[in-house]
């Protein structure tokens, strides 16, 4: 037997501004607040110790703390040892013991705001003052929502918003924004697929249906179900109703028009429980409305007894179909939402394969299907993956990335021809498949009309992916600045593709060194000379010329211990021709600027 749940949210486009808003202790929605953008790890100013802290440890949450704690779980000995009543309850579906994670749950969402699922208490002062949602109708603007509090003064949607401020003075007015409630509606649905049953559709603006037909039993029954949901909107603070019936149309009627917040209808008892709802509450078209108020029909008990040819001609075809949906005569199927499709392609082969020219071919076919696919979608892949299904049941799986999102079927067939040598398929392959977990958006790209004569540069994004593949992934960087006046602080690898960004105006080495190496016999006049002599890497120079001090202070807000850190630099040239960058550590003035030891950093040419 079929059973649907209606949610219904009333307030919906009020509560999603209220809950979007950041909420202090006083109930007012104070400023945003400005987060501190995270720093790199303080690197220690003495190039010849390490930095890395000694000891370590586990963070007090570990699991090994939560077993040896005094709250840990008993184990299975002291389970069977306590009285049946005392028992931890036992999960039967999938034959586990462990707890399951709580289905009307989830974390903090992207934008930094609570989840569907996450916890949130609406303070007393919410909803002092009467609100109302306003929209832009050709010169007019009209009320699109009102809250009970603004509903009581006699307030209601469609009222133009001038007549509104008329009669309430101490109004607060919000803009309405239909998009954002279906996009949170969307969000709900998808979470109602992941968590409580595989079929769930939007319903108009300000609800969903969820087909429950055998997953009522995994919460409990129905009535639990609708219980715990009404509660779980509760705690986002959201006014919720739901009704549970055999039919679409009667749990829709119900919770908008019955009289609890949780109301689950036994079967077949559509027809009597929705007598005596108003007409409206068969989601009828204006005109059919109109037209039944002529007629002085009201409740949707006064079409029962009406022929279906005459209530047809006055009141609609639509209405006589309402009729019969809401009470299970018709099927009203549901148009469920999908979660997003991977896209995917697969061949089974009529005989094994196992040389290279053949699974090359059959690659070839499948990037030709993804490709017509992605077209279809507007897509571009970032990473493909594909899938080998031996003859012995194993499975060999290969993996491709671009630096860009591309549909070029070229380019990524020339990308796996590059690695099907590393495709074993022993006794034969009999199922290939290839699969594109990440894409992005690919729309058309203007690449000029050639009627100018501006040069466009090349595209090197098919260049990065053939090296990539032949180096990997990590080969390939480019150097860019960053915000830090500490030498190896302001340069950082960034992508290939990445246009670099604040290269330090100062003179810097070609060659940097990743830490600065000691110096040894060095002679030097203090305190602003280049030294004479120096010995690096077993081998002594002897400078003939110096340039400098370029003095660099340690970045005292990143930690304590470079408050007071120098750093003297120099550029000398040795008797033999090279050039080197090096620094002594302290100002050779005051003690607590450096200890005077002397480093190289990076060599010139």
């Amino acid at each position: 037997m079929t059973r649907v749940a209606s949610l219904f949210l009333p307030q919906l486009a009020i509560e999603r501004l209220r809950r979007a808003a950041p909420i202090s202790r006083s109930g007012t929605p104070p400023e945003f607040a400005r987060v501190a953008p995270r720093l790199p790890e303080p690197i220690d100013d003495n190039p010849g110790a390490c930095s890395v802290p000694r000891g370590g440890g586990w963070r007090p949450g570990a699991r090994w703390a939560q077993e040896t704690s005094a709250h840990a779980r008993p184990d299975r000995a002291a389970i069977d040892a306590m009285p049946a009543h005392q028992r931890p309850p036992m999960r039967e579906l999938g034959r586990r013991s462990e707890a399951a994670a709580p289905i009307f749950r989830m974390s903090r969402s992207d934008d930094g705001n609570p989840a569907i699922g996450a916890a949130l208490t609406m303070p007393v002062q919410w909803g002092a003052r009467p609100t109302i949602l306003v929209a832009r109708t050709g010169q007019r603007d009209i009320v699109t929502a009102a809250c009970p509090l603004a509903l009581d003064l006699g307030l209601s949607p469609g009222m133009a918003a001038a007549h509104a401020r008329a009669l309430v003075t101490d109004l607060e007015v919000l803009d309405a924004a239909p998009e954002a409630d279906a996009a949170w509606l969307d969000r709900l649905a998808l979470h109602a697929v992941r968590h409580w049953t595989p079929t769930a559709a939007v319903s108009g603006c300000d609800g969903l249906w969820l087909d429950l037909t055998g997953t009522t039993h995994l919460f409990g029954g129905e009535a639990r179900f609708a219980s715990r949901l009404v509660s779980f909107l509760r705690r986002l603070g959201f006014t919720a109703r739901v009704a549970i019936a055999g039919t679409p149309g009667a749990a829709h009627a119900l919770a908008r028009f019955g009289d609890a917040a949780a109301l689950v209808l036994p079967e077949r008892e559509e027809a009597e429980a929705l007598a005596p709802l108003p007409l409206r509450a068969l989601r009828l078209a204006p005109e059919a409305l109109a037209a039944a108020a002529r007629f002085g029909i009201e409740r949707i008990a006064d079409l029962y007894p009406m022929p279906r040819g005459p209530l047809a001609r006055r009141l609609g075809r639509g209405t006589v179909e309402r009729l019969d949906q809401a009470r299970g005569h018709v099927p009203e199927p549901i148009v469920p939402v999908v979660p997003f499709e991977m896209p995917l392609v697969s061949r089974r082969l009529v005989e094994p394969i196992a040389t290279a020219e053949a699974i090359e071919q059959v690659i070839a076919d499948l990037v030709g299907d993804l490709v017509a696919d992605l077209h279809e979608r507007g897509l571009g892949v970032r990473t493909l993956v594909l899938s080998c299904e031996r003859v012995d049941a194993r499975e060999q799986r290969v993996a491709v990335g671009t630096a860009r999102a591309t549909r070029n079927a070229k380019h990524l067939l020339r990308l796996f021809k590059l690695r099907i040598d590393r495709i074993e398929p022993g006794l034969g392959i009999e199922r290939m498949e290839l699969a594109a977990p990440q894409v992005d958006a690919l729309a058309p790209e203007a690449i000029g009309a050639g009627l100018t004569d501006e040069s466009r540069a090349p595209d090197i994004a098919p260049l990065v992916d053939q090296l990539a593949g032949r180096a990997g992934e990590a080969a390939l960087f480019r150097l860019s600045g960053h915000e830090s006046d500490v030498p190896e602080r302001a340069i950082g690898r960034v992508g290939p593709l990445a246009k670099p960004v604040g290269w330090p105006g100062w003179p810097r080495p070609i060659r940097m060194l990743g830490r600065p190496e000691a110096l040894s016999g060095v002679v030097a006049l203090l305190p602003d000379h280049p030294p004479r002599r120096f010995a690096w890497r077993g081998r002594s120079y002897r400078v003939v010329a110096g340039d400098g001090p370029e003095r660099i202070h340690g970045e005292w807000w990143r930690r304590a211990g470079e408050m007071w850190a120098v750093r003297d630099y120099f550029r000398v040239e040795a008797e033999s021709g090279e050039r080197f960058w090096l620094f002594r550590r302290g100002d050779a003035i005051t003690d607590n600027t450096g200890d005077l030891s002397w480093y190289m950093h990076g060599v010139f040419g």
